[in-house]
């Protein structure tokens, strides 16, 4: 008799276990992404891949992420992730934390190309190279290039998509050269260091950065500073971002007269599937918000 509960206990203890793997999706390839715009490359690139599922980590609500903490949710969503695409150069502080508790999960770095050349302030590296089309390009390509080494049996379907978003983006980055390149006036002012690698790639010159670091507010000096230049300028504009309060952007319209444009530095957005042209759409409004400010 004890033998047979034995058996029974046994038994009933396999087919909780085998339920249990029919409830979880533990065939499909979890792809989990750092934030928005890594997400719209590796949605591009992976997305409708069959046993592929792509997913964002950080929320709608972030800004850039120097100062994000990860959260008991995002831990959970890392804990079944089998691949954590990063954009790297600094950008994902809580990388670290990651690593530590996941020491065998795979990091692929959107920012790992011989093609991209950081921009630094003093020792510091800028990291927000996506904000360059070109620059999105490369991180798209060495994105591709680790995924498919990482899932070789997905490898010519995300090759194939790959392809296809670079003439997307190939053929905005052309349209967006021959809107902003000859424009009258080259220089701007924006919120912060969130756009080095846009105006060089469309020949702006930033004359002035409202916040160096986002929320903290600049000093009456540096205030005092940003004003004057703001006053020397031809066009009178200050490019805050959606993601930040513009409360010393107003202090510094109402001071000079100065208008009040939004540059969007892409890095919130709506991180789902049907959301796969986010970049696009956001890159033609800084284009049309430029060319109708700069003019």
């Amino acid at each position: 008799m004890k033998k047979f509960l034995s058996y029974a206990l046994i038994l009933i203890f396999a087919l909780a276990i085998t339920g249990c793997g029919e409830n979880k999706e533990s065939d499909k390839l979890k792809i989990v992404t750092s934030f928005y715009p890594i997400y719209l490359d590796a949605i591009n690139i992976a997305g409708g891949v069959d046993g592929v599922e792509v997913i964002n980590l950080t929320k709608t609500q972030t800004g850039c992420l120097h100062d994000y903490q990860l959260t008991t949710e995002d831990m959970k969503t890392l804990e079944t992730a089998d691949i954590f695409i990063v954009n790297g150069l600094g950008m994902e502080n809580f990388l670290d934390k990651v690593t530590s508790a996941r020491k065998d999960l795979k990091i692929i770095d959107a920012s790992k190309s011989d093609e991209i050349y950081v921009l630094k302030d003093g020792d510091e590296i800028n990291p927000h190279v996506w904000t360059s089309v070109t620059y999105d390009m490369h991180q798209v390509k060495a994105i591709t290039t680790q995924l498919c080494d990482a899932d070789p049996a997905h490898a010519e379907q995300y090759k194939k998509n790959a392809l296809e978003y670079l003439n997307k983006l190939s053929a905005l980055r052309d349209e967006m050269h021959f809107a902003l390149d000859n424009l009258p006036h080259k220089d701007i002012i924006t919120f912060h260091e969130a756009f080095p690698y846009f105006a060089a790639e469309f020949k702006l010159n930033i004359v002035g950065v409202i916040e160096r670091e986002p929320g903290t507010e600049p000093t009456p000096q540096e205030l005092t500073e940003i004003i004057a230049k703001v006053n020397a300028l031809p066009v009178k504009v200050l490019f805050a971002e959606p993601q930040f309060s513009p409360k010393a952007v107003d202090t510094i319209a109402r001071e000079t007269g100065a208008t009040i444009s939004i540059l969007d530095p892409i890095v919130t957005g709506n991180a789902t599937p049907d959301n796969k042209d986010g970049y696009l759409i956001k890159m033609r409004a800084n284009m049309d918000v430029l060319a109708n400010t700069l003019k």
